[in-house]
Formats: structure tokens, C-alpha cells, sequence
């Protein structure tokens, strides 16, 4: 959704999506342990923040889904919910009709869905975000000088590499950006949604909103100040990607 806002390439981005995605399914749960069973020191180690392997893969296989070890794909709900409805529509209305009657109607339920989750985080942890100012600060600090030094890191090796902006914008803002969502849902299943723990994740997508929104607006700003690609020339107007989009127009 910050790449369509930033104007970066579509296709380049559903590909980083769904490889990051397969990503996750496998190494989500094994990270999960390593860090707080294994990394996290001995004198804090303690039966309540013991994560078990089998509760963190269920919220993965739920949210994203999993690889079995013969390697077929179980699919989540979100995923089974896409698989299902593009194949089946498919064959109901034919590509063209499904990209103009249903993707293009589909399209801003993203953005209605941000927000609605921004709204339930805010109704269900609000409270706890007003007790424990101190928890949020010490978790919102952090991850501010996160989202900047890695999207910053990202655009600056981008732009040593020539990319066209569209290419800069998806590789950056995918490099910063995480699924605090699934973070959650892990979070609430392991130590319970009144947990220090679920309100450390819940401050997550609250600061990495407004952040990434700033970003965006920086990108699109950058668009006209900077030079892009290989013929160091930006991109033309009404084109941020300078490529050809899905329709086949300039």
C-alpha cells in the first residue's frame, strides 16, 4: 500500500511481497524461538515468556500459512481467500472482467482495512497505551530509528545501483516495512492480549503508520528532486515508475 501511494512499480512489489511472504512461513517461528528462548538472557528467562514452537507456527499457518516438509503450501486464511476468489472469478467473469469488476473494486478496501485496524488497535490497547507511556516510548524510539535507517540505507544503495524510481521505491519501502499484524496475533496467542508484550506490538504499526506516510511523502518529493536509472533522468509526469503500466500505456 506505501508503494501504490509512492507511485513505485505494482508488479515488482506483489513479487517482493509473496517472496517475503514464503519467507516468513518458514523462518517466522524458528526466529521466534531462537530470540526469546535462546538470545534473550538467562536471568530474564522465565516460564512466562517461554515461547512455544507449536503456538508461533499456528499463527503463521493461520495469517500467512505454512510449507510442509515435502514442500506443499498450506495456505492461510488470507492467502486461501485470494487463491479461491481469483480462480473461481476467473472462471466466472473472464480477465478482463475480473481486473475491471472486481480488482478495481476491490483495490480500496487496502487502505478501508489500514484503517480499521489502526482503529481496533487504538479501541483494544488504548488504555494500556495511556498507562504505560514509558513502555511506549522505550518501544516507539527504537523502532523510529529503525524505519528511517533501513529505508534511508535502502534508497541510498538503490540510487548508487541506477534504479528507476519505481523499482527504488518498492525495494525501500519493503526493506522497512513489517507485518506487526502477525506480530500481534503471535503476541496475544503466546502471552495473552493484556500482556507487556502485545502492547509492545501493538505500538508497532501505531508508529510505523505515521512514519511510512512521511516516507512516502519524502519519495514523492524525491521523484522530481533526484535523477533516476541508468540515464540518470527523472520520470516522466503522470509516470512515476517511467515503465510501462498493466494496461499497456505510458
Amino acid at each position: 500500500m506505501w508503494n501504490d501511494l509512492a507511485g513505485g512499480d505494482g508488479d515488482y512489489c506483489a513479487i517482493l511481497v509473496a517472496f517475503n511472504s514464503l519467507l516468513q512461513m518458514v523462518l517466522y517461528a524458528p526466529f521466534a524461538i531462537f530470540y526469546i528462548n535462546i538470545v534473550q538472557p538467562a536471568s530474564r528467562r522465565s516460564e512466562n515468556v517461554t515461547v512455544s514452537y507449536s503456538v508461533v507456527a499456528r499463527s503463521v499457518a493461520v495469517f500467512l500459512g505454512t510449507l510442509l516438509p515435502r514442500v506443499f503450501l498450506t495456505p492461510g486464511i488470507p492467502l486461501a481467500a485470494a487463491v479461491v476468489t481469483r480462480f473461481v472469478l476467473l472462471k466466472i467473469l473472464g480477465p478482463k472482467r475480473y481486473q475491471r469488476r472486481f480488482i478495481d473494486w476491490i483495490a480500496p478496501l487496502s487502505l478501508i482495512g489500514l484503517l480499521f485496524t489502526i482503529i481496533i488497535l487504538f479501541a483494544s490497547q488504548g488504555k494500556n497505551v495511556v498507562n504505560q507511556i514509558v513502555l511506549v516510548v522505550r518501544v516507539s524510539a527504537p523502532l523510529i530509528c529503525y524505519f528511517a535507517i533501513i529505508f534511508m540505507s535502502t534508497l541510498f544503495i538503490c540510487r548508487r545501483c541506477k534504479f528507476d524510481y519505481g523499482f527504488a521505491s518498492v525495494q525501500s519501502f519493503t526493506a522497512a516495512s513489517n507485518n506487526f499484524e502477525l506480530a500481534i496475533a503471535v503476541a496475544i496467542a503466546t502471552f495473552g492480549a493484556n500482556s507487556n508484550q502485545a502492547l509492545a506490538a501493538t505500538v508497532g504499526p501505531l508508529i510505523e503508520v505515521p512514519v511510512l506516510l512521511s516516507l512516502v511523502y519524502l519519495m514523492k518529493w524525491l521523484r522530481t528532486k533526484w535523477t533516476w536509472g541508468m540515464n540518470g533522468n527523472p520520470p516522466p509526469s503522470g509516470d512515476p515508475t517511467g515503465s510501462t503500466n498493466r494496461a499497456g500505456e505510458k
